[in-house]
């Protein structure tokens, strides 16, 4: 019987099999592994049954080292039991996969493999996780494709009970764990047909049992635990024949077959490339164009990576075999080479040691880097890496896809060389994070992939950021199986879901020749292409696209959607691209609809419905004149006045462009300045507030409540306003503290997110119209050209002195903001505590970060929101893990009183040396503990003073004062955590934290926390 057809991503596929095989599973959210354990866990909520109809039991831990620490319970207890995890998530289980392999417990772990931190974060993926942990015992089985994913997670799963070697199962982390395709799923009674029952039964007879007692884990001596760990090494040594068998077995029961090594390309191949992963699938393609213009050259694509079988490596390899490349996708810093180079390295010289008689042995081989942290890797850069195999001597040590000017190690590729064909149909859409464009465009590729014979893909680059970040979704449909794991370059269809992007980004680079081009716009269709700029129009013309427009926001409000278009936008493509009749895609996509949206209620149902029968009357083609019409040139990223490094480096991330900048443009130890949030106006904000000055009572509550500091209150002399822009809002402030002083609420239009939390929040209606109140939406576009200038300005007026301002929420909101315009979500409520505290106390602040929300909207590239005041202070931030935030902020506590206790030990010391030259009044009030900000403005004015002093007499205990003086002004520490950090505060981290050290402050942005006191308070 054929197998039935799916579409799902890799994480999806994985489940269904982890979860079908298991009995017990202990889940933690790490990205990009959480869907796995999401699906599980919805599963097993449903009542969803594994093959021995009981349905898994799954429980969330408080951490990644908890879920692996219950796993190896459940395994010592005799039950099938798995998780799924990524990068620091997996490293925090390395001890416990120690204990699973050294104790010979059947166990699959599944890894959608992702980036460590090192310098930064990244939440995409490499393989520099899973390479952390070769050294365990673990057998590793690497997936190349979504197909690949179900299939090896089956394979393993039936491997590991078999040989009882746990295994870890890795795939790459959004490449292939996030990537839509169309598979053969496998079956209860597949799966049924792989697994030993009589090695499940031996699995559960070695359980532990009061009934018949043992001891594991003994602690032992020098005389026996070489021994003892040399023991297990048939079991290990049995592990290819192992996975040899449960391939064949597989291939019997699916007709897809796998080797442990898997060799594509010329039978005679003297060029070969060697590498695992999505990246194996990229090389595979560019290898078979290759040998159809008459190169010889391959690919070996690893399957088994541990144990590493060197026989079965020199039998995938061609005799013929002169060089060989090593792509690995991790680096190891110091190394003579990346592991799967080293491991090829070796096998081979083994092998040539031994006499083995194989020509691969005695082959030139290299290593080289690609793809860390998802960064694209083509059938161009694999074509290159080949290429430089047939110079006279291959580099090694060699990276793709970059510029490196720094060491000089990476290889020119040529992006023209191009594998795919052309009855693939590929498209392109630029969406804005939560305007349901991925939604709707994942929905479009299980109606072609699941209703129809075409085959599909698809794959979605997401900022790291959420909602009002770019989402570029790339769509592929054709007759056969798609096998393209790189960004569509080519494409026949491109989609533009908000204007502004035409201003920003060159979004026609990816479109190919005579492509048609739709944009949502309210502008009339007639006067699109002449509201382009010069730049889009150069290319509409000389790619000679077929444009089409619509107002795709106007037909979601008629119809009740507010202004979600994607419905809208969804009929259009099927509309215009012809990969279905267009009746039958409007019936496909109704259908959708009503599965998406049913459980919101009949009543979004027929909206979405209302939008997609309305959408193709308001379609309409865009003319095209035969030349540009306008000068007008697309709106540089950044305002020619922005800092040097701002232009050089973040206007360039924010053009969509960074993958062009040369490893120079980077510091090596990761640092990067603050305040670049500022230049990045995403303008995204589709409303805007408006204020009326002769409403507003002046409490500051919208300012308080506004979660990207974009709406803001200053009081100020009148005399300022001397200058002020045309429209510029002033009135005179109220309350007897700001008398004679001028005020005004004023909204920086391209910063809004347009959440409407100040209008929510305002208290001030006009009492002959209720509805009308001191602060109202506005569209957004009636108002930025007069809003833009009153910003700039308003940025430009004096502040008062925060030590005369009240510290209530009206005095709060006098202040200047230490952090601003985050890439936080519109509306977050978690921000504004972050801003209020920015105001109080911003100025004096580290702050010690959990990963999690609050290191995406606070230290995520390309801009970073917190700033600095008109004296260059305000908070430096710091990010480590998720799970030591607490400890690292004590650290940074400690190190703080630390050099506190020095500067004042020096302070003492060197007043003694030269009383003459350092006035004793001014080291005792050095010396003498205060607070407020009149005080803190005194000290630093002091430490300044005796700066100056210290320079005139210089000494080498003075200049050690000089350097220590500013540890003399108090600093406060936070310790910032969103997004589940709870879950490790309340496991101790804080309860230690709180216990030993008082100087610390602690901002817990999540629904409860854990007191050290051992109760529950909320946030």
């Amino acid at each position: 019987m054929a197998a039935r057809m799916v579409t799902v991503d890799a994480n999806e596929a994985v489940a269904s099999v982890a979860h079908r095989s298991n009995e017990v599973i202990a889940i933690y959210p790490i990205t990009p592994a959480s869907p796995m354990g999401e699906h599980a866990d919805e599963w097993s909520a449903a009542g969803r049954t594994n093959l021995w109809g009981a349905v898994p039991r799954v429980q969330q831990l408080q951490s990644e080292g908890g879920a692996a620490g219950t796993v190896h319970g459940a395994l010592q207890a005799g039950s099938l039991a798995t998780t799924f995890t990524a990068s620091q998530g997996l490293l925090l289980m390395i001890p416990n996969l120690y204990k699973i392999a050294g104790e010979l417990l059947p166990f699959c772990l599944h890894v959608a493999a992702r980036t460590l931190a090192t310098h930064a974060l990244s939440i995409f993926g490499d393989h520099s996780d899973v390479m952390a942990c070769r050294q365990t015992g673990f057998a590793m089985l690497c997936a190349g494709d979504v197909q690949e994913a179900q299939d090896f997670a089956a394979v393993a799963q039936a491997t590991t009970l078999t040989s009882r070697v746990p295994f870890l199962h890795f795939f790459d982390g959004f490449r292939t764990s996030h990537e839509i395709a169309k598979i053969a799923a496998l079956s209860d009674d597949d799966l049924r047909a792989l697994y030993d029952e009589e090695a499940i039964a031996a699995h559960r007879a070695r359980a532990l049992t009061p009934d018949h007692p043992s001891i594991r884990g003994t602690a032992q001596n020098p005389d026996v635990f070489f021994q003892a760990r040399e023991a297990s090494n048939p079991f290990h040594d049995g592990v290819p024949a192992a996975v040899t068998a449960s391939f064949e077995r597989f291939a019997a029961l699916t007709g897809r077959r796998y080797r442990l090594f898997d060799y594509v390309g010329h039978p005679q191949a003297e060029r070969v490339l060697v590498l695992m992963g999505s990246g194996a699938e990229t090389a595979h393609v560019a290898v078979e164009r290759l040998v159809a213009a008459g190169e010889k050259v391959g690919v070996v694509k690893v399957r088994l990576y541990r144990p590493f079988d060197r026989d079965a490596l020199l039998a995938a390899l061609p005799p013929t075999t002169k060089a060989v490349a090593v792509l690995d996708r991790t680096k190891e810093p110091g190394a003579v080479g990346e592991p799967l180079f080293l491991d090829v390295v070796a096998a081979l010289a083994r092998a040539r040691a031994e006499g083995v008689a194989h020509g691969a042995t005695g082959a030139v081989v290299v290593g080289g880097r690609y793809g860390l942290s998802s960064k694209e890797f083509t059938p161009s850069m694999a074509k290159a890496a080949l290429d430089a195999l047939a110079t006279p001597r291959p580099p090694h040590g060699f990276t793709l896809g970059i510029v490196d000017d720094v060491s000089f190690r990476s290889l020119p590729h040529d992006p023209a060389f191009d594998t795919e064909p052309d009855d693939v149909v590929r498209a392109v859409f630029y969406g804005l994070g939560s305007d349901g464009t991925v939604s709707s465009n994942k929905n479009t590729i299980k109606i072609i992939g699941g209703d129809t014979p075409n085959f599909a893909q698809g794959y979605f680059v997401y900022d790291s950021k959420k909602s009002g970040a770019t989402t570029v979704s790339h769509l592929r449909f054709g007759p056969r199986p798609v096998r393209a794991p790189w960004l569509v370059r080519r494409a026949s269809f491109v989609a533009v879901h908000d204007p502004k992007f035409l201003e920003t980004t060159d979004v026609f680079e990816v479109a190919a020749p005579g492509a048609t081009f739709l944009l949502n716009t309210p502008v009339p269709a007639a006067d699109v292409f002449a509201g382009m700029p010069r730049e889009a129009q150069e290319a509409v013309l000389a790619k000679r696209l077929k444009v089409y427009a619509i107002d795709g926001a106007s037909v979601a409000e008629a119809a009740g959607l507010g202004r979600r278009i994607s419905s809208v936008m969804q009929t259009c493509f099927f509309a215009l691209s012809g990969v279905l009749p267009r009746d039958e895609a409007i019936e496909k996509i109704r259908k959708a609809a009503e599965k998406s949206y049913g459980r919101r209620g009949a009543a979004v149902v027929r909206a979405n419905f209302a939008a997609i029968d309305a959408a193709l009357a308001h379609l309409h083609p865009v003319p095209v004149p035969a030349e540009p019409t306008t000068d007008r040139r697309r709106r540089d990223p950044v305002a020619p006045d922005a800092p040097d490094f701002v232009r050089r480096v973040t206007a360039v991330l924010l053009a969509g462009q960074g993958d062009a900048l040369p490893v120079s443009a980077f510091r090596p130890d990761g640092t990067w300045p603050t305040g670049t949030a500022r230049y990045e106006k995403r303008a995204i904000g589709l409303d805007l507030p408006v204020w009326d000055e002769g409403l507003c009572i002046q409490c500051g509550k919208c300012a308080f409540v506004c979660p990207h500091a974009a709406i803001r209150s200053n009081a100020y002399p009148p005399a300022a306003l001397a200058h002020a822009p045309a429209g510029f809002q002033s009135v005179a402030a109220k309350g007897g503290d700001l008398a004679g002083l001028a005020f005004t609420i004023q909204v920086a239009p391209d910063d809004c997110t347009g959440c409407g939390l100040c209008v929510a929040v305002c208290p001030a209606k006009d009492r002959s119209n209720p509805r009308h109140k001191a602060l109202d939406m506005a569209p957004a576009e009636a108002h930025r050209d007069v809003a833009r200038p009153a910003f700039d300005f308003f940025l430009g007026l004096p502040h008062l002195d925060p030590a005369a301002l009240t510290v209530d929420v009206k005095g709060s909101q006098l202040r200047e903001p230490l952090f601003e315009f985050s890439g936080a979500c519109a509306g977050c409520g978690e921000t504004p505590y972050l801003k209020l505290l920015s105001q109080l106390f911003g100025d004096r602040a580290l702050i010690a970060n959990a990963t999690g929300c609050s290191s995406i909207y606070g230290g995520n590239l390309p801009t970073t929101p917190y700033t600095t005041n008109r004296e260059g202070r305000g908070p430096a931030w710091s990010n480590s893990l998720f799970e030591d935030n607490a400890e690292f902020g004590l650290g940074m506590r400690l190190a703080v009183d630390v050099r506190a206790a020095r500067a004042r030990a020096l302070l003492v010391e060197v007043a003694a040396q030269l009383s003459a030259e350092v006035p004793s009044a001014l080291v005792e009030a050095l010396l003498e503990a205060g607070s407020g900000e009149a005080w803190l403005d005194a000290q630093r004015k002091r430490v300044a003073e005796l700066t100056a002093l210290l320079a005139r007499h210089p000494s080498p205990a003075a200049t050690a004062l000089a350097e220590a003086a500013p540890a003399l002004v108090p600093r406060s520490v936070w310790i910032v955590g969103g997004d589940g950090w709870a879950y490790d505060i309340g496991y101790g981290g804080l309860d230690h934290v709180l216990a030993s050290h008082e100087k610390v402050n602690v901002l817990v942005l999540d629904t409860e926390v854990y007191s050290n006191t051992g109760g529950q308070q909320s946030k």
